[in-house]
């Protein structure tokens, strides 16, 4: 006869498992963690001697969950205002790169990339290549048989790695320095100066949900992204109250967090692709700032 005790000891020793299982499905850390909440209500009513294994079983339910959420969201994401990104993730160690895998999965990037596949092949590509789960566990999470996850994986890879800009090894050192240059190229107004940092075909992308003002469409091109950049260091500091830029890391990636007083106004993520900025994704929607101050911790195992 198990205890309840050993429910919660079992799920904690694996909630940052769990949550980075849900975050990579959903995007979302506030909707992971109401995942995990409900998944442990359900947990709690299993009888523990028909589980052989934790991790695989307690990832299962948490796929299923995830799943459920994504499905029911559907809905409210086509109908959201303007680009939809993920929400900014503050990791709580900062050996977290030291996981190469792991480091690439959560990175906006790449989180973007899986906005763009089905719920199924997210799921399947999120359990496959990240945490290693082999088709039959996988089948019984998004309830396919092992070939159709098969398949499934195949084309998923595919998709994600056709959309890939970023090259095999990213120094993120290197990334911060290059975000750097562009931070004191854009205070001063240097258009040169920022044209020598970005991708030719650079893109600025902002979510702002219709909540904050931002651009609603994304601005592609280095001249014009230049252009928008130069003209937010303009005006910023005459219309935001207290303006205030600070560097930090969030998905393991550079950004830009912008101050008005104590309050945060946006976070822009910068995507360093082989020494230079393809892609600024500005997070501007207050629902999505809410919880960026708390620290998650991530895991593979």
């Amino acid at each position: 006869m198990s205890t309840g005790g050993e429910h919660a000891e079992r799920f904690t020793l694996l909630r940052p498992l769990l949550f980075t299982i849900a975050y990579e499905i959903l995007g979302s850390a506030s909707e992971s963690d109401d995942v995990l909440q409900d998944s442990y209500l359900r947990w709690a009513d299993v009888d523990l001697s028909t589980v052989r294994d934790t991790r695989s079983y307690l990832a299962q339910l948490v796929t299923r969950q995830a799943l459920n959420t994504l499905r029911a969201n559907a809905r409210r994401r086509e109908d959201y205002v303007g680009p939809w990104l993920p929400e900014p993730l503050l990791l709580d160690e900062a050996d977290a790169s030291s996981d190469v895998v792991l480091a690439e999965s959560v990175s906006m990037a790449m989180m973007v990339v899986l906005e763009t596949l089905t719920p199924d092949e997210r799921a399947v590509f999120v359990l496959h290549e990240v945490f290693g789960f082999d088709y039959a566990e996988i089948a019984s999470a998004v309830g396919k048989s092992a070939g159709a996850v098969r398949q499934m994986a195949y084309r998923a890879r595919e998709h994600v790695h056709a959309r890939r800009q970023r090259s095999e090894s990213v120094d993120v050192a290197d990334a911060a320095e290059v975000t750097e240059r562009f931070m004191a190229a854009a205070a001063t107004g240097d258009i040169d100066g920022l044209m020598a940092v970005l991708a030719p075909d650079a893109a600025w992308i902002t979510d702002s949900g219709g909540r904050a003002k931002a651009i609603r469409r994304p601005v592609l091109g280095a001249r014009k992204v230049a252009g928008v950049i130069a003209g937010f260091f303009r005006a910023a500091p005459k219309q935001v109250p207290d303006f205030r830029l600070e560097t930090a890391t969030y998905n393991n990636t550079p950004a830009v967090v912008v101050h008005s007083g104590d309050r945060v106004e946006g976070l822009v993520l910068v995507d360093v692709v082989d020494g230079r900025i393809a892609n600024f994704y500005a997070v501007a929607n207050p629902d999505k700032l809410a919880g960026i101050t708390v620290p998650r911790a991530i895991r593979r195992q």
